[in-house]
């Protein structure tokens, strides 16, 4: 299982190569919410855009001389396939990712940008699990999942140290949740560093398989999720996230999308940042009453900022 230990081993790694993001807050925002202060990790203000630069560099940094000779590979709708593709390039390795057709352009343009090789495939047709397993067994790759990998998780739990690391204790902290690798990480590190936390997750209410998961106590599966966070399209939690989140977790939620929406516009007007939906999910969460946290400290991360602004402004 991963501990405390391996998200210091991270960090250490990490250190002077991923953006130790901001911490931003807002007196509108309190006042807004009720609650005593709000502190916001801004990781869409991270290396790539996202939260996923960290357990990607992270799990890339602990490979083998011969593995990384032999490249990397993974699957990713798109900010662990940049991601990948940046750590990749800062290890000069080469690295092919697949990702859907329907991925937002920015981040297939951006993935590409990075050097990596793209291999596209139709999210409604073609079983992608096969599809990256035998990419990386003919390039003879190591394959860099998006979430279920104890290096990714680590990494992906430094976001976490380092807001506690620089606000202290919080009563709340509120993560966005995909398949569970920010918020297994952020569990492990947040449970560390004040045990008395409440962590709760954050998914979209048309891909609640971890909430579904959560509250049965057994891996719950979710079809193709149709949804505007794209970062929160998988379908289960993996093994090893699942049972970090069954030990550390306190709650799951979820939010529709039109709360995400609101959300982000909220956060665009009132502070001037840009968030993705599926890094809007913890903000929207509390904004939309889904939680009441009267006078107390709250964190929420904000996973990502790569939106597709054309897309985003039609809908809003």
């Amino acid at each position: 299982m991963i501990t405390f230990d391996d998200v210091q081993a991270a960090a250490r790694r990490l250190d002077g190569v991923a953006h130790r993001t901001p911490v931003i807050t807002s007196g509108a925002l309190d006042e807004a919410t009720g609650a005593g202060r709000v502190l916001l990790k801004a990781e869409n203000l991270q290396r790539v855009g996202a939260f996923k630069f960290r357990g990607a560099y992270n799990a890339v940094s602990t490979l083998s001389p011969e593995d990384r000779r032999r490249g990397v590979a993974t699957v990713s709708s798109g900010n662990h396939a940049q991601a990948v593709s940046l750590a990749a390039r800062l290890h000069e390795i080469p690295a092919v990712i697949l990702m859907p057709e329907d991925a937002p352009a920015g981040k297939l343009a951006a993935t590409r940008g990075y050097g990596a090789e793209v291999v596209l495939y139709d999210r409604s047709r073609d079983d992608r699990e096969a599809i990256a397993n035998e990419l990386a067994r003919t390039r003879g790759a190591t394959a860099i999942p998006p979430f279920n990998h104890p290096h990714i998780i680590a990494g992906q739990g430094t976001a976490a140290k380092e807001l506690l690391e620089e606000v202290g204790p919080l009563d709340l902290l509120l993560v966005p949740c995909g398949g569970g690798g920010l918020l297994s990480g952020s569990a492990v590190a947040a449970r560390h560093l004040c045990p008395g936390v409440r962590v709760i997750g954050v998914e979209p209410a048309a891909g609640d398989d971890v909430v579904r998961s959560f509250r049965s106590g057994t891996i719950q599966k979710v079809d193709n999720p149709v949804t505007i966070a794209d970062g929160a399209r998988t379908s289960s939690p993996g093994d090893l996230t699942f049972s970090l989140i069954m030990q550390h977790v306190a709650d799951m939620l979820a939010v529709e999308d039109a709360e995400l929406l609101r959300t982000m516009w909220y956060l665009l007007e009132r502070l001037k940042i840009v968030v993705e939906p599926t890094g809007a999910l913890g903000a929207a969460a509390l904004l939309e009453e889904k939680v009441s946290e009267r006078g107390q400290r709250v964190g929420i991360i904000l996973s990502g900022g790569n939106a597709d602004i054309r897309s985003l402004c039609a809908l809003i």
